[in-house]
């Protein structure tokens, strides 16, 4: 998962990137960039990290221009470690291209042999970023008449996109001369919306918190398969580019990546889990479990168990207290990282657990490291009973579109009952959302005037992909590749990139 925005203003966008990304920063902490143009020139700088540690006044400086796009980086594909991995990725035919990208494809071994062997195209990363922004280059440059780019070839390169690539993918880029291009994958699985301010100007992000905050009001969201091309003097075009399109997000977005207060096609974030909280609260209810408290495991499950909690007619307690300067441990590559990082994360208030039956409520459980260590924390801080309630159902099955659940090995649930997932995490019961009633959660949350929320990508809890593409085979060989991630891990090391040499440079179309 990552965060990407965009933007096409009549005043230098250093600064409003920069904020933007600030926005977007739970959306990936391993690495952030920013590239503007100005004259025809792109200058870069991206850097592993967080934004606020990766952009200095110096590098603010050096970022010129009223166009740009940024990206924070959470790794899915490739290495986590590789500063060449970064994003936004360069290219310099046709006219200068560069692209940041949120997902990941499905067929990017496939599409790399083919950028090789038949696009005559060189990739240098294992990043399927570097790969989209190949396939979207030679398609484009098919369509160029002489020297110039017309809003048509812009359009007909997207569709060769689509023709190509597959799995999940929402893309901003800059044609250097020219505008900002932005599309979504023809499943709209990860999200993209844009944006405009009283001045004229625009941004396309992620999510709607980065519009916000920024000064622009939400237009709408990109539907699945459309682009979307502004250029530098403001004109805005869209087309469908895609031969077929259903709008199926994923739902995982709604239960943990994206910020409460977004609007994500449509549907309000903070309402989806509200009504995630109201539900669970129902199955609950049935099982006639003796409770005392409710207690939230901050911060993504907040809203749900403040729900369940008025539901249920039960005390609602924060009965752990966050420290605020250390990541999402979901996020964090490594299970010995994840593991070490809870405790200093969180830690119990001894008053609200002593002698009672406690409910801890979270917004899912994947590999069960931090459910299992919390679980322990509420004992040890004196609970009688500890139950543990899920605002999502258990996950037993690979994310393959741009979320870190890449193997079943690595997953609580799989193979595993309710029984077997309590006592793995040594809670008295464990309570999980029905699907079905995640889903209707989220139908409850949208706005009457968007478009229907009748599919959603729910392959983590399901096993069924939208876009119909993964079978056993590609499963089995993800999760052998991830045996193999630390012998990987090491050859990064001494990869060159070529984008970026140094942490800034500036790239002259």
């Amino acid at each position: 998962m990552c965060g990407i925005v965009g933007v096409v203003s009549t005043t230098p966008v250093n600064q409003l990137i920069y904020d933007a990304l600030l926005l977007l920063q739970h959306r990936g902490q391993d690495a952030a960039g920013i590239v503007t143009q100005q004259e025809r020139k792109f200058f870069m700088h991206k850097a592993k990290g967080m934004v606020r540690d990766v952009f200095r006044t110096r590098n603010m400086r050096s970022l010129l221009g009223k166009a740009g796009i940024g990206h924070v980086r959470y790794p899915t594909a490739g290495s986590a470690s590789s500063l060449a991995e970064a994003q936004p990725f360069y290219v310099n035919s046709p006219f200068g291209i560069v692209l940041a990208h949120n997902g990941n494809l499905t067929n990017t071994e496939a599409l790399k042999r083919s950028v090789f062997e038949k696009d005559l195209r060189h990739i240098n990363t294992q990043s399927d970023s570097e790969v989209l922004l190949n396939v979207f280059a030679h398609e484009l440059e098919h369509y160029i008449e002489g020297t110039q780019l017309s809003v048509e070839a812009i359009f007909k390169g997207v569709a060769g996109v689509h023709r190509r690539a597959k799995g999940a993918y929402a893309v901003v880029a800059l044609i250097a001369g020219h505008g900002l291009v932005a599309f979504r994958d023809p499943c709209g699985i990860r999200p993209l919306v844009l944006g405009r301010n009283d001045a004229g100007e625009y941004m396309l992000a992620s999510e709607s918190v980065a519009l916000d905050c920024s000064g622009f009001t939400l237009v709408r969201d990109v539907a699945p398969g459309e682009a979307v091309y502004i250029t530098f003097a403001g004109e805005l075009h869209s087309r469908q580019c895609a031969e077929q399109s259903k709008l199926a997000p994923c739902l995982f977005e709604y239960v943990y990546f994206a910020r409460p207060d977004s609007i994500i096609d449509g549907a309000s974030v903070h309402a989806a889990r509200l009504n995630m909280g109201e539900k669970l609260a129902e199955k609950i209810r049935a099982q006639g479990i003796e409770l005392d408290v409710v207690i939230p495991i901050p911060d993504t499950s907040l809203p749900s168990a403040l729900e369940l909690a008025k539901c249920l007619n039960l005390p609602f307690r924060m009965g752990f207290i966050k420290n605020r300067y250390v990541g999402r441990t979901f996020i964090m590559p490594g299970q010995a990282v994840r593991k070490k990082s809870v405790r200093q994360k969180l830690n119990p208030i001894a008053s609200e657990f002593a002698g009672k039956n406690v409910l801890l409520v979270d917004d899912s459980i994947v590999r069960g490291t931090t459910s299992h260590e919390i679980v322990q924390m509420a004992r040890d801080a004196g609970a009688k009973k500890v139950y543990f309630a899920s605002a999502a159902p258990a996950v037993r099955f690979p994310n393959v579109y741009g979320i870190d659940m890449p193997t079943r090995a690595e997953l609580l649930a799989t193979n595993r009952d309710d029984v077997q997932i309590a006592a793995e995490i040594g809670a008295d019961a464990v309570i999980y959302q029905d699907l079905e009633a995640l889903k209707q959660a989220v139908r409850e949350a949208s706005h009457p005037d968007a478009l229907a929320l009748n599919v959603f990508e729910t392959s983590c809890f399901d096993g069924h992909y939208i876009t119909g593409d993964i079978d056993e085979a590609f499963l089995a060989n993800i999760e052998a590749r991830r045996k193999e991630s630390m012998a990987s891990r090491e050859e990064s090391q001494g990869m060159v990139d070529l984008n970026l040499n140094v942490a800034e440079q500036n790239l002259v179309q």
